[in-house]
């Protein structure tokens, strides 16, 4: 067999024991093996903390721990170490109490010979290196197990959700064409105007949608790509403001505030859509009508720090560590409309930027998301 080191640990309390096992191992001429003895438990222990060995030959009988204890209370403090038992008695059932409680294998003392202990410690490392690899692909195993439960627990949520958001833009445009259909010129030029616009809602929910799952599906794949590029930030934040805001109509008041040099910067334009978008639809989506929706932006030290905050439901503590997860909504929600995608987007688009995000919120009186961008690559 090759021949490699390894650091033994001897824990025996009688010095004649220990001399003895001393120059059995010098006979068995194993180079590069060392042997380091310690009379007590506690000094084995701490031992092990101060250096690594490769197995422990230990005495059962100690003067700080007798019987199994002392396998039991070694394991407990150095789990990973192989233990080969040494013990003056000669008993099947006791040798079997050994192994139950961790020992790798039992060496009665009058019976060691050379070639059983150099068989004892080699065999106490290799099954312990056995168990490691098993431990290891156990634990692969199950981590391998929760990803595809997590997975099909994707899939259903997925298929539960845009079941669910396509049901009701589609049973209005249904209702709507029929309604259209059946009654023909009885309908008043108002009323046929109000049912086109219900249909034309219905279809841009679902567009919406798509383009949501579209969206995130290419980030999946490598296709969400970052492409940064000289951008007036200011300018940027002002448009988008406005668009918002003419959109919304007058039920929210969406107030925009700046500080810094923000007219140079570099980002991805159609990223930066993604992240305010997202999150400016989600404050007016959450707050109250009339209320006021705060986004601010400062610019310094190489850096644009942008907070929306608004005056809505909040979020539930349970909630704010799992925002940023795909189909995640939040338990407050209600009947309020969502896919649970827009926010894992605008962590995506975050990150592209290399960039960060927080959130901070109290149930009933609003949420404030800050994001941190570097203003140059």
């Amino acid at each position: 067999m090759e021949k490699f080191t390894i650091q033994i640990l001897l824990v025996e309390d009688s010095s004649t024991d220990a001399n003895l096992l001393r120059q059995i191992l010098l006979r068995a001429n194993q180079l590069g093996w060392e042997m380091t003895h310690v009379d007590r438990l506690s000094y084995a222990i701490d031992a092990c903390c101060d250096r690594p060995f490769d197995v422990v030959l230990l005495d059962l009988h100690l003067p700080d721990s007798s019987g199994l204890e002392t396998i039991t209370e070694f394991r407990a403090a150095i789990p990973s170490l192989p233990i080969v038992v040494l013990t003056a008695t000669d008993d099947e059932e006791l040798a079997l109490q050994v192994m139950a409680s961790g020992a790798q294998d039992y060496l009665v003392k009058d019976q060691i010979t050379i070639q059983l202990l150099v068989r004892a410690i080699r065999y106490a490392i290799e099954r312990e290196q056995i168990l490691k690899r098993l431990k290891n692909s156990e634990q692969n195993m199950l981590k391998a197990l929760n990803q595809e439960r997590e997975l099909n627990l994707m899939r259903t949520n997925f298929i539960s959700m845009v079941s669910h958001e396509f049901r009701t833009p589609m049973t209005t445009i249904r209702s709507s064409t029929e309604l259209l259909q059946c009654l023909g010129q009885q309908i008043t030029p108002e009323k046929r105007e109000q049912y086109f616009n219900r249909i034309q809602t219905s279809i841009d929910q679902m567009l919406d949608l798509l383009d949501e799952v579209l969206l995130l599906g290419s980030s999946g794949a490598g296709g969400l790509e970052y492409n940064p590029a000289p951008l007036n930030l200011e300018n940027f934040c002002l448009e988008l403001v406005e668009a918002m805001q003419l959109n919304d109509g007058d039920r929210h008041s969406i107030v925009f505030t700046r500080e810094g040099n923000c007219t140079e910067a570099e980002m991805d334009v159609a990223l930066l859509r993604h992240i305010f978008i997202n999150l400016i639809s989600n404050a007016i989506k959450y707050s109250p009508t009339q209320s006021r929706i705060q986004f601010n932006l400062n610019c310094q030290n190489n850096t644009a720090f942008f907070s929306i905050e608004d005056q809505g439901i909040g979020i539930p503590d349970k909630d704010q560590s799992r925002l940023f997860g795909t189909f995640y909504r939040c338990s407050n929600v209600g009947r309020i409309p969502g896919t649970g995608l827009g926010l894992a987007i605008v962590k995506k688009c975050v990150d592209l930027h290399r960039g960060r995000i927080h959130a901070s919120s109290k149930i009933n009186v609003g949420t404030k998301f800050t994001v941190a961008l570097p203003l140059t690559p």
